[in-house]
């Protein structure tokens, strides 16, 4: 059984820093594609950044320059470290393997002063 479960989010102010952790089990983790994605309240979800096998990554222009993802195969982890952090980054935060129909649950982020 396949599982991604998201944890790290939380109520920061504007500014601030958060890092996100996805842990996967039931697949072979470092073979597949890691994404974050995001879904703000009345807002389709969006891509936020992905990290191929091989540990490049790409991100949205929205978060590049702030957020970093990365992978640690022999913890099936993937991270998404988010700083200077802004009130439109508030969304709940997905993640997902790429070109798969695994998600996990979502790890809520609210940036409010």
């Amino acid at each position: 059984q396949v599982q991604l479960v998201e944890s790290g989010g939380g109520l920061v102010q504007p500014g601030d820093s958060l890092r996100l952790s996805c842990a996967a089990s039931g697949i072979i983790f470092s073979v597949y594609h890691m994404d974050w994605y995001r879904q703000a309240p009345g807002k389709q979800r969006e891509f936020v950044a992905r990290i191929i096998s091989g540990g490049a990554p790409n991100y949205a222009d929205s978060v590049k320059g702030r957020f970093t993802i990365s992978r640690d195969n022999a913890k099936s982890t993937v991270y998404l470290q988010m700083n200077s952090l802004k009130p439109e980054d508030t969304a709940v935060y997905y993640c997902h393997a790429f070109n798969t129909a695994y998600w996990g649950q979502g790890t809520q982020v609210t940036v409010s002063s």
